[in-house]
Order: structure tokens, then sequence, then C-alpha cells
């Protein structure tokens, strides 16, 4: 297990990653930030001159999502998935693929929200096609990218209480 500020990181089998972190905010509100354009492009791996330039939902179980970011300088990164279940407010599953895969296949990802007193625990546990790819995306900076991300996510969710 691996700490990084207030997100947890775990590896619950060979195959899988979850990143944890509690927000103070009731889950409406995060399933909402996690699902709606306007809100994504908030927080989603805006940070260090990133911009999100492309956020397409199609919230609906066969729909698909895509985002892309851009930076001065740098190629644009690109990713999308299809969603595999949906239960509002509570549960989504989704597919992953990067558009320059920096591993091979796609990630399932599957994140949770439980909300107690207000506060909502979000895990997103991602399962990966072997042992070797999960291993390769925890020695990537991603960790630090979702950290970032979810600091920022928890300042947007600050703005929406008011």
């Amino acid at each position: 297990m691996k700490k990084l500020g207030d997100l947890t990181i775990s590896t619950p089998s060979d195959r899988e990653l979850a990143m944890t972190r509690v927000f103070d905010a009731p889950r409406e509100l995060v399933f909402a930030a996690y699902t709606k354009p306007e809100l994504i492009r908030r927080w989603l791996g805006v940070q260090n001159g990133w911009s999100m330039s492309v956020c397409e939902v199609d919230l609906r179980v066969g729909g698909a999502y895509r985002y892309v970011w851009s930076k001065p300088g740098a190629p644009d990164m690109g990713m999308t998935g299809i969603f595999r279940e949906i239960r509002a407010p509570e549960r989504i599953v989704s597919s992953e693929r990067f558009d320059d895969p920096w591993y091979p296949g796609e990630g399932l990802a599957t994140t949770l929200l439980v909300e107690d007193a207000g506060k909502t625990t979000l895990t997103m546990l991602v399962r990966y096609d072997t042992k070797e790819v999960r291993d390769a995306v925890i020695a990537s900076p991603m960790d630090t990218g979702v950290a970032a991300s979810f600091v920022k996510l928890s300042e947007v969710l600050a703005t929406l209480r008011g």
C-alpha cells in the first residue's frame, strides 16, 4: 500500500490497482463531477500546463467517452472508453484505452462511491490484461497525476457545495 497525500494506492490482486480517496462532499456531487463534461474539464488531468481540449461523455451503458489533453509544445494525449455499467450515483464501470498506448491492451475501471455522513469514499479499481502491464502502470508517474487530479476534484467539489 502507498499513500500519496490523501490518495491510497494498493494492489488487491496481480492484475489490479486500487486508488482510494475520501472527499468532503455527498456522492451525488462526486458522481456529477465524474460524469458531466463541464465539471470533468475542471479537474481531470489539468495540471502542469495541460488542459482538456476534448471531453465527450455519452453516459449510458454502451456509450463512449473521449478525452484529449493538450499542452503547448507537447503532443496531444487522448483516451477513450466504453461504459459497461452505470448505477448512479454509486458505480461506474468503463474501459480505458489510450490513443498512443503506453501500456498494451486496455484497463477496466470500476469506480465505487460510498457516502457516510456527507463524505464520499471514492475507490477506483483498475484491472489490466496482465501483471506486467499493471506493474508498468505502477512504475509510471500515474500516481502523482491521479493525486493531483483528485486535489483539483476536491477543489471543484468545494465550489459545488458552496
